[in-house]
């Protein structure tokens, strides 16, 4: 018995002794954390390079501090794969300002990127080339988008081994009619709008021909104007471009595109020090976006300040990483009342999602308005339920290759009759009204339950394009004839009056203010992003789903998106205003 006790009292001992010595490292894990994120880096040697390493996902927003990669020490799959769009911007501003930067090293390496946000940051790569300073660029192989941004550089550097993927661009749907068949599923279709093509994949096999129109005038569009942004910067023709891309010439030796202007030279990637010494003139030093990345300096004694909402993802889509609906409009209305905001730039960059939700950061917007300029700055997308919540703004920028409209409503509700048949199970039950079971997926629509959802849906629609109309001071007929749920480039929207002028964030900023009528001003985000040491104890606390998610992440790479696209129509049972296209760029 007496040794029991003493082996007994030893375990106790030993987890009392291992709890101790668990908690203390979990403390001088979380003291790193802050002393990390709290450290700032002076770029203080002359004629240094900002090196920018794009080998991730761009996304709209990411947090300084996850380029810290402290989350490493629970293991790899904390390796971060995506890298904000703010980040990268507010690199090059720091960069253009700093007296010790000579220029910058872009380096690529398997980026992935809309559009919308290649021209935003292309164009913050032009400003940056109005100082003076060099760009110049590598890579071990150019996709389309890859090469749309290294185009502006001054120096476009090539492996031997590697190619210019400039092909052109495509826009692909999966469709699921036939897999629904087999396992005896039918979805129940509701809609309003020719080209509202988001049900196309649970009822069909191949493209409408309404959307291979509207698809194709989009990317048309938005290819056009990647030629003419290369053209300009590598002076060739928009001629020879194509002719790259339609002889394909990408799949050729790399000394062709040498010859087609797109690459000035071939070089292994240690020919880039040689030429970053030649245009420095010196040993040089080289910095990284996380040495620069943080907000630009602003003055500190301006009052005034301009509220940066960002509203991103698909709206009430039940994941950490969409959109809120609900969070969005509280945050809007406690801005209304906020007498330091003067403005608030509502920043869009969402395919639409729940109708209600729209609906509710609509009216939030409206309210906000009655006291305060609210200017939109759409980015890669801002369609359906995005278009929505942004149409009643002041001012709308949107990019050239934004996508947005899609002005349009549908519903989809499964009838799982026949999979229940399969698999040999039948549901039976009581009701004591007509319709207490309408929306019962085990069991075929009647058609009056048809007819009264189906006017529900032409009762959203008509709601949905006279917000619109209201917004954008045109008659409800006119929106009418631009909307059916179709899609518009950045450019297109402007000349049928859906935004008012193209440009980026900085564009809106500065409409906001003169709206506002202030010069001095400062800009805070919203809602505020969580640092390490909240995602730590989110972490520990059993809240943080980013774990499942970067495990995802990883292993799909580039193919992250299509599972997103999946998983986004997956979850759109009942009324929704969304928009399903992802480009592959």
């Amino acid at each position: 018995m007496k040794q029991f006790l003493k082996m007994t009292l030893a375990c106790i001992t030993g987890i009392i002794i291992a709890s101790i010595i668990c908690m203390f490292l979990s403390f001088s894990i979380m003291a790193g954390i802050i002393a990390s994120t709290e450290t700032t880096t002076e770029v203080s040697e002359r004629h240094s390079v900002l090196r920018i390493d794009l080998d991730k996902a761009i996304v709209e927003r990411t947090n300084p501090d996850d380029l810290a990669d402290i989350f490493n020490v629970y293991g790899s799959i904390y390796n971060n794969q995506q890298i904000g769009l703010n980040l990268l911007i507010n690199a090059i501003k720091n960069a253009e300002t700093n007296n010790n930067i000579d220029g910058i090293y872009l380096a690529f390496d398997g980026m992935s990127a809309s559009p919308a946000s290649i021209q935003e940051l292309r164009n913050e790569l032009l400003k940056f080339k109005e100082t003076g300073k060099f760009i110049v660029a590598y890579g071990a192989s150019y996709s389309n988008g890859e090469y749309h941004l290294a185009s502006v550089a001054d120096k476009i550097l090539l492996n031997p081994q590697g190619s210019v993927a400039l092909s052109g661009i495509q826009m692909q749907t999966m469709f699921y009619s036939e897999l629904l068949s087999k396992v005896g599923v039918e979805m129940e279709i509701f809609k309003v709008g020719t080209f509202k093509s988001a049900v196309e994949p649970y009822i069909r096999t191949d493209m409408s021909e309404a959307n291979k129109l509207q698809l194709h005038t989009y990317a048309d569009g938005v290819w056009a104007r990647i030629c003419d942004d290369i053209a300009t910067s590598r002076n060739i023709t928009t001629e020879a471009i194509n002719d790259f891309a339609n002889h394909g010439d990408f799949l050729k030796e790399p000394e062709v595109a040498i010859n087609t202007g797109l690459i000035d030279s071939l070089c292994y990637v240690d020919g880039m020090k040689t030429l970053l010494e030649k245009l420095t003139k010196k040993d040089f030093k080289t910095y990284y976006v996380e040495d620069m990345c943080q907000q630009p300096e602003q003055d500190k004694k301006a009052k005034d300040q301009i509220a940066i909402v960002y509203a991103t993802g698909g709206i009430d889509d039940n994941t950490a990483s969409e959109m809120n609906s609900e969070k969005i409009a509280k945050t809007l209305m406690k801005l209304r009342d906020n007498k330091k905001i003067k403005a608030v730039v509502l920043r869009v960059n969402s395919p639409g999602g729940s109708a209600y939700g729209s609906e509710q950061m609509w009216h939030a917007a409206e309210l906000l308005k009655e006291k305060k300029p609210v200017v939109v700055s759409m980015g890669d997308y801002a369609a359906s339920g995005g278009y929505y919540m942004s149409c009643n703004a002041n001012y709308i920028f949107a990019q050239p290759n934004t996508l947005t409209g899609s002005i349009g409503i549908f519903g989809m509700f499964p009838n799982l009759t026949g999979a229940s048949k399969k698999i040999g199970v039948s549901v039976d039950g009581i009701k004591t009204n007509e319709y207490a079971d309408l929306g019962n997926t085990f069991r075929p629509m009647r058609n009056d339950e048809k007819e009264l959802i189906q006017a529900e849906i032409n009762r959203g629609y008509e709601l949905f394009t006279s917000r619109c109309a209201n917004g954008r001071h045109m008659s409800q007929d006119s929106i009418k004839a631009i909307a059916e749920g179709r899609v518009w480039s950045g450019v297109d929207a402007l000349a049928i009056g859906l935004v008012d002028e193209l440009g980026g964030l900085d564009m809106a900023i500065a409409k906001a203010a003169e709206l506002a009528k202030i010069n001095n001003y400062v800009t805070k985000n919203f809602p505020a992003q969580k640092s390490k040491m909240e995602e730590l104890t989110d972490l520990l606390s059993g809240k943080s789903d980013k774990k499942e998610e970067k495990m995802l992440q990883k292993a799909l790479g580039d193919n992250y998106q299509i599972y997103q696209a999946i998983k986004n129509v997956k979850e759109q049972q009942g009324i929704m205003a969304i928009s399903p296209y992802y480009i592959i760029y």
